[in-house]
């Protein structure tokens, strides 16, 4: 396997989720939100980058907050 494939595995793996929830809201596929984060990036030299961790935190904070649970017994 080639560098570039392993770094997206072990992005996909333990990265944040970002592109594939926006994708699964949005009901279009990552790869596309990906490939539109990383045109932003280049467009903007590197405001891309800050919005993406920006959301990442975000949603990171909201997973915190906003934990599902499975029953009312969980309470």
């Amino acid at each position: 396997m080639s560098i570039v494939t392993n770094l997206r595995h072990y992005m996909e793996k333990y990265g944040f989720y970002v592109s594939t929830r926006l994708a699964d809201r949005m009901g279009i596929k990552a790869r596309n939100v990906r490939i539109t984060f990383i045109y932003f990036t280049f467009a903007t030299l590197g405001a891309g980058f800050a919005i993406y961790l920006i959301i990442a935190f975000w949603l990171k904070l909201k997973d915190l907050i906003y934990v599902k649970r499975s029953s009312v017994f969980d309470l």
